[in-house]
C-alpha cells in the first residue's frame, strides 16, 4: 500500500517552508509543492532529512499524495493569489477535502471563500498563524476558524505543531467562517500598539534624556524581568544592543520609516464598523503612516524647528515612570482589542472564547506576554468585566501607574516629543471613567443643524428643539 502524507503545504516561501518543516519534525508526513519548483527542490535538499516529505512538481501529484479527507495549507500572499490557488486546487479535490489559508487574509474574504467552497462540498479553514518565521518552525500560535468538523480533522496535527505553554497547545478552535483570521487581525492590531508604545518609550529615553542605544537596551532588558516581561520587550533589548560592522548601534543607521502589510489598518477599519473606540491601535497605524512621510517631515523640520533644549538628567524615578506609563498604556491596548473581539463575537455570532484566546497567545505569537495569564483568568469560565480595565488586577495597575503616566505624557508634550499611543491611551482611560462627559453638547449641536434629536436625563423618549424657529422643545417618535 502506498504511503500517503498527513497534510500538504502549498507555497514554500519562508513561512510555508517552515510550517512544512515543523509538521515533518513532529512526525507527520508532509506533501510539499511550490509553483516555482526550485523552492521545492531547495527545501528537500536542505531539510529533507528532518522528516517525511512528499515533494511534487505538479498540483495533481501534490494532491494525490495526501490522505483523504485531504488537509492542505496554502501559504501565499493575501488577496487575489489566495483565490487563484483555490481555483487551481479545486479540480483535483474530492468532497470533504479541506483548504487551509494560513496567511494574513482579510476576514471578510475568508467569509466569502468559506461559503463559496461549502457550495462546492469542500471545507475551508482560515487559520491565523503568529510567530514569524521562527515561530512557524519552532511552534507558532495558531488560530483556525471554520467548521468544527473540519477542525477535528486537523486538530491532532496543528495542536502538535503549535507552541506549548504549561502543557497546553497554543492552538484552539476559534469559530466559524472568518473568525480565525479576525482574531489574528486583532492580534496584529494589538501588536501594532505594543510596538508603537515601545518606540515612544525609546524616543523619550533617547531624545529627552540623551541615552544611547546600549543604555536603553539595558533598561528594556531589566523591564523584561518584571511585569512587562514579553517577547517584544525581549527583542527590543536585543535590537538596541546590536552593533553593526563599524561598531556603532545598528538601530541608529536604520531608516525611520515603518512599513505595514495591512492588518493594523484592517483592525482600525473594523473597529469603526463595530463602533469600538480603538484609539491605541489606530494611533499606532497613523504613526506608521506619518513615518512614511519622510520628505515632508524633513521639510517641516526646517520650517517648524524644535526649540533648542538641553537633555535632562535621568534617575531611576524617571525610568520607572516611563515603565509605568508603558504598562498602563499596554493594558489599554489589550483592553480595547478584547472589547473589539467581544463585540465582533456578538455581531457575527462566532461565540469567541476570550480566555482561550489569551491562552493560545501566551506562546509562539508576537504579543506573548506574562500578563496574558491575567487576561486568561479574567475571562475564565465565561466571566470577565465588560472592559478589562475594570478587572481588579488591571484596575489596580492603572490606578498605581496613573501619576507617572500623566507625568510622562505631560513631559513629552512639553518637550515636543510625539507620543500618540501613550497620550491616546491616557485620554481613553480618562474618558472611560467619566460617568458624564461633554457629548451632551455634541448632541445639542447635532440636533441644531440636523434635527438628529436627543435624549434627556429627566424624561423618557427622544426630543428635538426648534432652535432657529420658536425655540420650543417637542417630543419625537424616534
Amino acid at each position: 500500500m502506498t504511503e500517503l502524507a498527513d497534510i500538504g503545504v502549498m507555497g514554500l516561501a519562508v513561512m510555508g517552508a517552515n510550517l512544512a518543516r515543523n509538521a515533518a519534525r513532529k512526525g507527520f508526513g508532509v506533501a510539499v509543492y511550490n509553483r516555482h519548483g526550485g523552492r521545492t527542490d531547495e527545501l528537500i535538499d536542505n531539510y529533507g532529512s528532518e522528516g517525511r516529505f512528499f515533494p511534487a512538481k505538479q498540483v495533481a501529484d501534490f494532491v494525490a499524495q495526501i490522505a483523504r479527507p485531504r488537509p492542505i495549507i496554502i501559504m501565499v500572499k493575501a488577496g487575489k493569489p489566495v483565490d487563484e490557488v483555490i481555483e487551481e486546487l479545486i479540480p483535483h479535490l474530492d468532497e470533504g477535502d479541506i483548504i487551509i489559508d494560513g496567511g494574513n487574509s482579510l476576514f471578510t474574504d475568508t467569509n466569502r471563500r468559506f461559503h463559496y467552497l461549502t457550495e462546492k462540498k469542500l471545507r475551508f479553514i482560515g487559520m491565523g498563524v503568529s510567530g514569524g518565521e521562527e515561530g512557524a518552525l519552532e511552534g507558532p500560535s495558531m488560530m483556525p476558524g471554520g467548521t468544527r468538523e473540519a477542525y477535528a480533522r486537523i486538530e491532532p496535527i496543528v495542536t502538535r505543531m503549535a507552541a506549548q505553554v504549561d502543557g497546553e497547545p497554543c492552538c484552539t478552535y476559534i469559530g466559524t467562517e472568518g473568525s480565525g483570521h479576525f482574531v489574528k487581525m486583532v492580534h496584529n492590531g494589538i501588536e501594532y500598539a505594543d510596538m508603537q508604545l515601545i518606540t515612544e518609550a525609546y524616543d523619550l529615553f533617547k531624545t529627552v534624556y540623551g541615552l544611547d542605544a546600549g543604555a536603553i537596551s539595558k533598561i528594556f532588558a531589566d523591564w523584561n524581568t518584571g511585569e512587562l516581561n514579553s517577547y517584544l520587550i525581549e527583542i527590543t533589548a536585543a535590537v538596541l544592543a546590536k552593533l553593526d560592522d563599524t561598531g556603532k548601534p545598528l538601530v541608529d543607521s536604520i531608516v525611520d520609516e515603518a512599513e505595514q502589510k495591512g492588518t493594523g489598518r484592517w483592525t482600525a477599519q473594523s473597529a469603526l464598523d463595530l463602533g469600538i473606540p480603538l484609539t491605541s491601535i489606530t494611533e499606532a497605524v497613523f504613526a506608521r503612516a506619518l513615518s512614511a512621510r519622510r520628505s515632508a517631515r524633513a521639510e517641516a523640520e526646517k520650517l517648524l524647528p524644535h526649540p533648542a533644549t538641553a537633555t535632562l538628567p535621568i534617575d531611576q524615578a524617571e525610568i520607572d515612570a516611563i515603565r509605568d506609563a508603558l504598562y498602563a498604556s499596554k493594558i489599554v491596548a489589550y483592553a480595547q482589542g478584547f472589547e473589539q473581539l467581544t463585540v465582533a463575537s456578538q455581531q457575527y455570532g462566532w461565540d469567541l472564547k476570550l480566555d482561550e484566546l489569551a491562552t493560545i497567545w501566551r506562546g509562539g505569537c508576537i504579543i506573548r506576554a506574562r500578563f496574558l495569564n491575567r487576561i486568561r483568568e479574567a475571562y475564565k469560565s465565561g466571566g470577565g468585566a465588560a472592559n478589562l480595565i475594570l478587572e481588579d488586577y488591571f484596575r489596580d495597575a492603572v490606578l498605581k501607574a496613573e501619576p507617572a503616566w500623566r507625568k510622562v505624557v505631560a513631559l513629552a508634550v512639553e518637550k515636543g516629543i510625539p507620543v500618540p499611543a501613550f497620550a491616546s491611551s491616557l485620554a481613553y482611560y480618562d474618558g472611560l471613567r467619566r460617568a458624564r462627559g461633554p457629548a451632551n453638547l455634541l448632541q445639542g449641536l447635532r440636533d441644531y443643524f440636523g434635527a438628529h434629536t436627543y435624549a434627556r436625563l429627566d424624561k423618557p423618549g427622544k426630543f428635538h428643539t426648534r432652535w432657529s424657529q420658536d425655540g420650543s422643545e417637542v417630543q419625537t417618535s424616534q
